[in-house]
Parts: C-alpha cells; sequence; structure tokens
C-alpha cells in the first residue's frame, strides 16, 4: 500500500528520516474497525519499503491512543468463523510486521490504549506514555482469551507475576503504574509526550542506521522466541468467540452493564 492508500493513517514526514503515524479516527477514539484493524498491519511493510524512513513514531489523533476493535462490528463476528480466523490472522500480522521490521519503531501514547490499539503501543520498540493515559488488555472482561500481544509480551516487559494479575483481571493502568512495573519504556506529562516521541526518534535518526537496525534485529529475538505463545493465544482467542460468554460479553459493553458470563451460573 503506498500512503495515499491508507484511510485512517495520516503520514508526516520530518527531518532525520522520521514518519510521524497518526491514527486518525477520533470520533471513536481511534477504536479499529476493519479496515484500520487491516492499516495497522500493512503500514510496517510500507515503511519497510520507504527508504527514506528510518524511524517511526505513532500516536493518536484527539485525546486516545487507540481503545482497540470496534466492537460494535465484533458482536458481527460470533459464531462466524472464517471472520473470526481472518482476523485472527491480521492480529497476528500487525505484531510480526512490526516485530520484523528493523527500523525502530516508537509508540507517543498520548491517551486510552486496548486490544489492537494496545498492541502497537506496546509492540513498539520503544513506547513514551502519558502520566494519565488509561491502558488495560480487556479481553478477559468480554469472554475472550488474551490474544493480540499480550500473553507474549507481557511477561517479557513486567514478569510473569504482573502479567498474570492485569491480564486474569484486565484491571486498567494508568501511565505511572505501566511504567512501575516495566510495561512501557517511558512516562511524561500528557503535553510532552509526543514532543519527546519525536526528539527521541530525531536522534535515532542520526545514528548509524545498519548497527541500529540490526541491534533492533537481535533484540527481537527475545520476541521471536516467544512467538508459540502469541499464535496459541490467537487461536484460544477465536475459539473463545464461538462460546456464549463472548456474546454475553460483547453485549454486556454495548449495553453500558456489567456482564453475567454463562459459564460462572
Amino acid at each position: 500500500m503506498g500512503y495515499d492508500d491508507f484511510r485512517y493513517l495520516t503520514f508526516e514526514h520530518q527531518e532525520h528520516g522520521v514518519l510521524l503515524i497518526t491514527i486518525n479516527r477520533p470520533d471513536k477514539l481511534n477504536a479499529a474497525n476493519r479496515v484500520l484493524h487491516r492499516e495497522f498491519a500493512e503500514v510496517w511493510l510500507t515503511i519497510k519499503d520507504d527508504p527514506s524512513v528510518r524511524v517511526a513514531v505513532i500516536t493518536g489523533a484527539g485525546r486516545a491512543f487507540s481503545v482497540g476493535g470496534d466492537l460494535k462490528e465484533g458482536t458481527e463476528t460470533i459464531g462466524q468463523i472464517d471472520q473470526v480466523i481472518a482476523t485472527g490472522e491480521e492480529a497476528l500480522r500487525i505484531v510480526y510486521n512490526m516485530i520484523h521490521l528493523d527500523k525502530p519503531i516508537i509508540s507517543a501514547i498520548n491517551g486510552p490504549a486496548a486490544g489492537a490499539g494496545l498492541a502497537v503501543a506496546l509492540t513498539a520498540d520503544i513506547s513514551i506514555i502519558a502520566e494519565d493515559a488509561r491502558v488495560t488488555d480487556a479481553h478477559m472482561n468480554i469472554g475472550v482469551a488474551s490474544g493480540d500481544h499480550a500473553a507474549m509480551v507481557w511477561p517479557l516487559y513486567c514478569g510473569l507475576p504482573k502479567a498474570k494479575l492485569y491480564l486474569l483481571t484486565a484491571d486498567i493502568i494508568n501511565g505511572r503504574e505501566a511504567e512501575r512495573i516495566g510495561l512501557v519504556s517511558m512516562c511524561k506529562p500528557k503535553d510532552e509526550v509526543l514532543s519527546s516521541a519525536l526528539e527521541l526518534a530525531a536522534r535515532l535518526g542520526q545514528k548509524p542506521q545498519r548497527a541500529l537496525q540490526w541491534t533492533k534485529r537481535c533484540l527481537n529475538h527475545w520476541l521471536r522466541q516467544a512467538a508459540p505463545v502469541l499464535d496459541l493465544s490467537v487461536a484460544y482467542e477465536g475459539l473463545n468467540f464461538m462460546e456464549p460468554d463472548a456474546q454475553e460479553g460483547l453485549n454486556a459493553f454495548l449495553e453500558n452493564r456489567k456482564p453475567l458470563f454463562p459459564s460462572t451460573r
């Protein structure tokens, strides 16, 4: 895809090979509908083929980074195995395309992030979060296993005890707590998040590029070794979308009520 082919991502080329990517669906808190979900996967291939880009920075328009999947669309996939499999394969491509891109990616997490949006935010090589930004892996609250990225990434970042605590409870974490447990690289006041990310990107853009890229490639072997965990978690998440708990979880979210999961009755 060329940059003009993206509907919900905008691009700004800056000095030192920095590309600023903005998730641009602010009226929906940058929720990932089917088009944006696909763009989350494809954009890294476009950047890979662009020799003018040395470092990518991704942030969200408006007050959110990205609150994850569009759950109104999610209700349409319940019991639809072909659609669930396709979405799962795309979720894998989001993470793997980011990992396999040797050029550094910096996320400027300016506001709420969850689901696929959080996968992008945390799979980035360096993550800078606003102090009051709220993030959660909320899969448990809608009745499905924690897929996307978290079962692979969180234990490597913050250790199994914290990963289990937050993935099993789906509790919300603010930026300060995310930095404290090692889930993100850096926490800043909200008005400094993007400028800090761009400043850091410019510094990286002036480093020796082959050394920079190969260092990232080597470090990401830690993630590649954990790839079976990601594949399994996405598969289990897809299976859960065939079950009544997922139907209840999605309906409860859309109706703004507490779910009563059939498996707990």
